[in-house]
């Protein structure tokens, strides 16, 4: 053997070495480390396309919040500067027009207060301008730099009354938990140069307010001459009556408003072209709440338009107007994926090229269109927590700006895969994750992770709760069912007074298949949920045996208590064939409800619930609970006080992968 190949041969084996020492020293994934994860969102490209702000956040453990700030992103160098230090809850970051001023929302009073909005120039100290009792909701720029308008909830009527104890109030269509009549939401404009404010709406109805999870409450947008705002009414400022929701167009100057169509319901979220002429907006498929998002286009008040989305049958969660006005930026769930497409006028579509990134959804896309048709969003790879991604073009591969998970980003993760089977007609497809460190031939306990909504879905992605469970040597599986929203409008249309059966058949033979396979260890499977998951779960565990172990997380156990008692109310029966108390109405929900057969689940069972989540009550775990106590069934039962429908701080939702998790190594391991 030559010098030259002796030392070639020392190199590689060195090169091998260091490279197994680098695997093995990668470190665990683990629970510990969730509080090393940065959150990204809201990103906004500069008026001149050099550079991108976006909010980012992180857990603090000792004072149990999120802190947040406004950085900067030069996009030639990914250099970055945080724009605000030491204000609590920073949000929705907005260029002028002009580009010089930077507004965002920041809740006062350490926190403690509503939010406000603020007003930074050249990056120097920010400046309140305003200060309503109710705090600002969101805000718009008008085009000439020089006022804002911003959305706010009035005051109580009677609020003196209220403070000498004639608290009474009306119930109507909302949540169990609400403590006094809710107050409708209306448009202001302040000037950025004095605060000047002007109310520009009343009246007993109200602009819609999201109550999370859900997209942000629809925008405001201006006319691009500045003579009048777009925006969405709804009869009253009751949750239950979401559904009424139309489009208004306001004139500034004389505060007059008038109906962009004759609809009276279920229109969102529209959106003036870049030279005023056109407005988009979405519209549910046909007119039916359960239906798919479909993206219309219209010319001139008065006039419904037409469907421009009817070729491409998605449910679509964003529009933005490309800067030329004759396409739109729009994105949502695609098979295994959530994709972004280019959407001409005439329908056409063209999908833009990601590779492996998974862009952000929470029933919204998180991204942003430069004047350059340039396009910032934030995503996340199967092995890659979420980081800022930049197009040059549509037609450019993406480019990740930031590493804030970098350190995350190098621990162990298990490997990711899309599973496909078909049942009773339809085509599913669920994300597979393996466990780390999986060796061929071994088999491995399993547990399900199943999406809520149901009106959502699970795609290739990072996902915190599987990268914990593969951590720990589980193969986790998250199944999408009939009613996901990733395959269209039949797909999605398919769980209508079929809540239960349909879907749990489809997820039982996704796991049929993935059993088949011969990986799985059959007598340690577990399942687990949250929301709409946790519905699954109970179903699941009620009708089919087999289980080692159940979580059920805020899971809507009995849909008597959903229509009557939650945030959504009487606009669930829809979905179930009609309100429960008309007719014969009330079997659907008997026979479509888990806690029906919850006496048969033998599995032991953890409950999770929020003590005031106004999505989910806890009414419907309380009797999962009591179900399962009194049929000898293992069971705990852990709450937290919190009075909305995820955890809403770092602790508690810290705390609730703990008991999940633990739950599942006690009967599975």
């Amino acid at each position: 053997m030559t010098l030259f190949k002796r030392n070639l041969l020392t190199l590689s084996f060195i090169g091998i070495v260091t490279l197994s020492n680098n695997i093995f020293a990668q470190k665990k994934f683990e629970l510990s480390d969730v509080g090393k994860l940065t959150t990204m969102s809201d990103p906004q490209i500069s008026p001149d396309g050099k550079s991108i702000v976006l909010v980012i956040s992180k857990p603090d453990y000792s004072q149990n919040r999120y802190n947040s700030e406004l950085v900067l992103i030069d996009i030639a160098t990914a250099k970055r500067r945080v724009l605000t230090q030491d204000r609590p809850n920073v949000s929705q970051p907005r260029w002028s027009p002009t580009g010089q001023q930077l507004a965002f929302l920041s809740k006062t009073d350490q926190g403690k207060g509503p939010s406000q909005l603020f007003l930074l120039s050249n990056f120097g100290e920010a400046k309140q301008l305003t200060k309503t009792p109710k705090g600002v909701q969101h805000f718009a720029w008008n085009p000439n730099s020089e006022s804002i308008a911003y959305v706010t909830a009035d005051e109580q009527k009677n609020k003196i009354e209220i403070e000498k104890g004639f608290s009474e109030f009306e119930v109507g269509n909302n949540d169990m938990f609400i403590g006094s009549r809710p107050t409708s939401s209306h448009i202001w404009m302040v000037n950025t140069i004095n605060a000047e404010q002007k109310r520009l709406t009343s009246g007993d109805w109200s602009l819609p307010v999201t109550i999370p999870p859900g997209a942000p409450s629809s925008p405001l947008s201006w006319s691009p001459d500045g003579t009048s705002i777009l925006f969405v009414k709804v009869v009253s400022p009751y949750s239950g009556n979401a559904q009424t929701r139309s489009i208004q167009l306001l004139n500034v100057s004389d505060g007059s408003v008038k109906p962009i169509t004759s609809r009276t319901k279920l229109e969102s979220y529209p959106t003036f072209s870049p030279d005023g002429k056109s407005i988009s907006y979405w519209y549910k498929k046909a007119g039916i709440n359960e239906d798919i998002n479909e993206i219309w286009v219209t010319a001139k008040p008065g006039a419904e338009g037409k469907n421009i989305t009817s070729k491409i049958n998605r449910d679509i969660y964003r529009t933005i107007w490309m800067p030329d006005g004759k396409s739109i930026f729009i994105g949502g769930h695609d098979d295994n994926k959530t994709s972004l497409w280019i959407l001409s006028l005439d329908g056409t579509t063209t999908k833009i090229d990601l590779g492996n990134v998974s862009p952000t959804w929470s029933f919204w896309i998180d991204a942003a269109v430069g004047k350059n048709r340039s396009i910032a969003f934030t995503a996340s790879e199967p092995s890659q927590p979420t980081e800022l991604y930049y197009l040059s073009s549509v037609k450019a591969k993406p480019v990740r700006l930031t590493d804030f998970n970098k350190e995350v980003g190098t621990m162990t993760f298990g490997k990711t895969e899309t599973l496909r089977w078909e049942n009773d007609g339809w085509k599913h497809c669920g994300i597979v994750t393996y466990p780390v460190k999986y060796e061929k031939g071994k088999q491995y306990p399993l547990v399900l992770v199943i999406h809520g909504g149901p009106n959502a879905a699970s795609v290739e992605q990072f996902s915190r709760l599987s990268q914990l469970l593969a951590n720990e040597g589980y193969f986790v599986f998250e199944p999408n069912y009939r009613g996901s929203d990733n395959l269209g409008s039949e797909y999605k249309l398919a769980i209508v007074n079929d809540a239960g059966k349909g879907p749990g058949q489809d997820v039982m033979a996704g796991l049929a298949k993935l059993k088949s396979s011969g990986i799985v260890d059959t007598g340690k499977i577990g399942v687990s949920g949250w929301s709409y998951g946790g519905y699954m779960a109970v179903w699941l565990a009620g009708h089919y045996p087999g289980w080692k172990a159940v979580v059920a997380g805020a899971a809507v156990t009995d849909w008597v208590d959903q229509y009557n008692l939650s945030d959504a109310n009487s606009s669930r029966g829809t979905a179930i064939g009609g309100s429960p108390w008309i007719g014969n109405n009330m079997q659907k929900y008997i026979d479509q409800s888990p806690i029906t057969e919850a006496r048969n689940i033998k599995a032991p069972t953890l409950i999770l619930s929020n003590t005031a989540d106004p999505r989910v009550p806890i009414t419907q775990s309380y009797k999962l609970y009591h179900a399962l106590k009194d049929n000898g069934t293992i069971t705990k039962f852990i709450a937290w006080p919190v009075a909305a429908h995820n955890a809403t701080d770092p602790v508690t939702q810290k705390e609730r992968d703990r008991h999940w998790i633990s739950w599942l190594n006690k009967y599975l391991k």
